[in-house]
C-alpha cells in the first residue's frame, strides 16, 4: 500500500496540488488522467520520493519494495543489458555483486564463509537462482532478442533502451509499481505483451498514459488530476470519462431546478412583500431563498484543439498506385519489391514492429526520399499532404510560428493566421514564438495546422499522435474519422488505428500483409496467430 496524506505541492505562490488524500491498494491499477501540466508526471515523483512536497506525506507499507521505470535513456550505457534489468531489484543485484567478489578472493578467510552462507540464504530467498531468466523472459517479452542481452546499453538502440528499462521497472515483482508513460516508443506487439503483464500482475501499479486503449485494458481505478484536486473513481479511462460527464450533466439539471425555484420565489416576494396579508408568506420565502445554493461548475482545465481536415477538391476513382518498390539503406533492405493500388476510401494503417518500413514508403511517397526500384503514381485528382515522423528539419529556423505558416495559409494576412493558431490553442501572443524553441507537441499542433490550411484531400501520416496529451489526441483522432478524403498513417495509439483504418497493411522483413478488416479484427486473424506462434 502507498498512500498521500495531506500533500501539497507549490512552486512559488502557484500550487499544483493542494492537501491530497488518496490511497493506493493491493491488487489494484490506478490510472493517472490531467490536462498537460496538470502534474501527473510530478506526482508520480513525489510517490518515488524523487521530489518532496511542500508540505504532508507518502507513506508506504514498511518493507514493501516500489521500483519506478528510470526516464534518462542514457543512465545505464556502461552496464550490461541484462545486468541493468537485474538491478531493478537493487538488493538483489548487490547480493550477487558481494556474493562473486566474495569468491573470487584467494585468501578466503572463515568469517568470509559466514558472511557468504548469509548472502546465499537471502540471495535463495529472493529467487536469485531464477534472476537471469527472469530477466531474459521480460527482455524476450519486449522483443529484446536474446543476443543482445549480454552488449553494452551503450550499442543499443533509442527504442531498446526503452524497452530494457521498461524490463528493470518489472523485474522481480515489486510490490508498487509506478509507470510514467510506459508505452511511448512502444511497438504495438511490446504494447500488447506489457498489457498483458500488467493485467496478470498483482501488486499495486500506478501508470500515467495518454493511451486511451491501455488505460482502458489494465486500469481498475482512474485519478482524474484537474484544479490542483485529486477525484479517484473506481473503473478505467472510459468509466471516468462518462461518470465526469454524467456527475457534469447532473448538477446542471440540479442547478437549473434550482434556478427556476430561487425566480419562482422571487417573483412571489417581488409581488407580495408590500402585501399585508402575504408578508409572512413572503418572508418565508425570503428564508428558503437564501438556502439555496447553486453547486460550483468550474470549467475543465483541459483544452482541445479545433482539428477538422477539410479537403480543397473531392478525391477521384484513381487514387495511388505503388508498384514494385525497394529501398536500401545503410546495407538494410527495408522496402522489398512493395506493391498495393489505394482506392478512395481508403484509411489505411501500417502497423507492426518494423516501423522503419513504413517512414521510409512515407518519405517516398511524399516525394522526400527517391526508391531504388519501382515506381508509385498519385490520381490526377489528389493532392498530399505529409506529417513527418521527425519533424527536426522542419522547425530548424528562427521564424515566428505565424510567418512560417503564411505560406501555407489560404489568406495572406496575420491576423487570419493567428486567429487560426488560437483555435490550435496558441493564445495571444504564442504565434510570435520562434519555432525552433517549441515544445514537441507544440510543433506537432504547428504541422497540423499546415495541414489543414494545405486542404489536401490525400494525408500521409507517420506517428502524428507523439508528444501530444490526451486532448489533442482525440481531437486528430475524431478530425480524422470525420475527413472525407484518404489517409495512410501510422500510430502506436490502439484505439487511434481501431476508429480510424478500414485497412491494415504490414511491412515486414518476410512480406507484406494486406487486409481489408479493422485493426481488432486483424490482430485477432490467423495472419496474427502464426505471426505470433513464430515468434515464441
Amino acid at each position: 500500500m502507498i498512500q498521500a496524506s495531506n500533500v501539497t505541492l507549490r512552486f512559488g505562490k502557484k500550487a499544483l496540488f493542494e492537501e491530497v488524500n488518496i490511497k493506493f491498494t493491493e491488487g489494484n491499477c490506478y490510472g493517472i488522467i490531467g490536462a498537460n501540466g496538470a502534474g501527473k508526471s510530478t506526482f508520480l515523483k513525489i510517490l518515488s520520493g524523487e521530489l518532496e512536497p511542500t508540505q504532508g506525506e507518502i507513506i508506504i507499507t514498511p518493507g514493501e519494495r516500489l521500483s519506478v521505470l528510470e526516464q534518462d535513456h542514457f543512465k545505464y550505457d556502461d552496464c550490461i543489458v541484462l545486468d541493468t534489468v537485474i538491478m531493478g531489484n537493487q538488493r538483489l543485484y548487490d547480493i550477487m555483486k558481494e556474493k562473486d567478489a566474495i569468491y573470487a578472493k584467494e585468501d578466503f578467510t572463515e568469517e568470509d564463509g559466514i558472511r557468504a552462507s548469509e548472502l546465499e540464504a537471502d540471495f535463495a530467498t529472493m529467487n536469485g537462482w531464477e534472476a537471469e531468466s527472469d530477466a531474459a523472459t521480460l527482455l524476450n517479452g519486449l522483443n529484446i532478442e536474446t543476443d543482445l542481452h549480454y552488449k553494452q546499453m551503450s550499442e543499443l538502440s533509442g527504442s531498446e533502451k526503452v524497452k530494457v528499462l521498461l524490463a528493470r521497472a518489472l523485474f522481480g515483482n515489486p510490490d508498487i509499481l509506478l509507470l510514467d508513460e510506459p508505452t511511448n516508443h512502444l511497438d504495438l506487439d511490446a504494447i500488447r505483451w506489457l498489457e498483458e503483464f500488467l493485467i496478470n500482475f498483482e501488486n499495486t501499479i500506478i501508470v500515467v498514459s495518454h493511451d486511451r486503449y491501455f488505460l482502458n485494458k489494465v486500469c481498475t481505478h482512474t485519478v482524474d488530476i484537474d484544479y490542483a484536486k485529486m477525484q479517484l473513481y473506481a473503473g478505467n479511462y472510459d468509466f471516468w470519462y462518462e461518470s465526469s460527464q454524467l456527475m457534469i450533466k447532473q448538477m446542471k439539471e440540479a442547478n437549473k431546478k434550482k434556478e427556476e425555484k430561487i425566480k419562482e420565489l422571487q417573483e412571489f416576494i417581488q409581488r407580495f412583500s408590500a402585501n399585508a396579508s402575504k408578508s409572512k408568506q413572503a418572508t418565508s420565502r425570503k428564508r428558503a431563498l437564501e438556502k439555496i445554493e447553486l453547486d460550483t461548475l468550474r470549467p475543465s482545465s483541459r483544452k482541445y484543439p479545433y482539428v477538422d481536415f477539410k479537403p480543397d477538391r473531392e478525391i477521384g476513382n484513381e487514387v495511388l498506385t505503388v508498384t514494385n518498390l525497394s529501398k536500401t539503406i545503410d546495407g538494410e533492405k527495408v522496402l522489398d519489391n512493395v506493391s498495393f493500388t489505394v482506392g478512395h476510401d481508403d484509411k489505411i494503417a501500417f502497423v507492426g514492429s518494423y516501423g522503419i518500413a513504413a517512414t521510409t514508403l512515407f518519405q517516398i511517397l511524399a516525394g522526400e526520399m527517391e526508391p531504388d526500384e519501382g515506381d508509385y503514381k498519385w490520381g490526377i485528382t489528389t493532392s498530399q499532404a505529409y506529417f513527418p515522423k521527425d519533424n527536426t528539419k522542419d522547425f530548424a529556423g528562427t521564424d515566428t510560428i505565424v510567418d512560417w505558416l503564411m505560406p501555407y495559409s489560404p489568406e495572406k494576412d496575420a491576423t487570419y493566421v493567428r486567429g487560426f493558431l488560437g483555435r490550435m490553442l496558441f493564445s495571444g501572443d504564442d504565434g510570435l514564438k520562434k519555432v525552433n524553441v517549441l515544445s514537441g507537441g507544440e510543433k506537432v499542433r504547428v504541422m497540423l495546422s499546415k495541414m489543414m490550411m494545405l486542404g489536401a484531400n490525400a494525408l500521409i501520416m507517420d506517428e502524428p499522435t507523439n508528444h501530444l496529451d490526451m486532448e489533442s489526441i482525440t481531437s486528430v483522432n475524431n478530425g480524422l474519422i470525420k475527413f472525407p478524403g484518404i489517409v495512410l498513417f501510422t500510430s502506436q495509439d490502439h484505439q487511434f488505428i481501431q476508429t480510424i483504418a478500414n485497412r491494415i497493411i504490414e511491412l515486414t522483413p518476410n512480406g507484406m500483409i494486406d487486409k481489408v478488416t479493422t485493426y481488432d479484427e486483424y490482430l485477432d486473424s490467423d495472419e496474427m496467430a502464426r505471426k505470433r506462434q513464430s515468434l515464441s
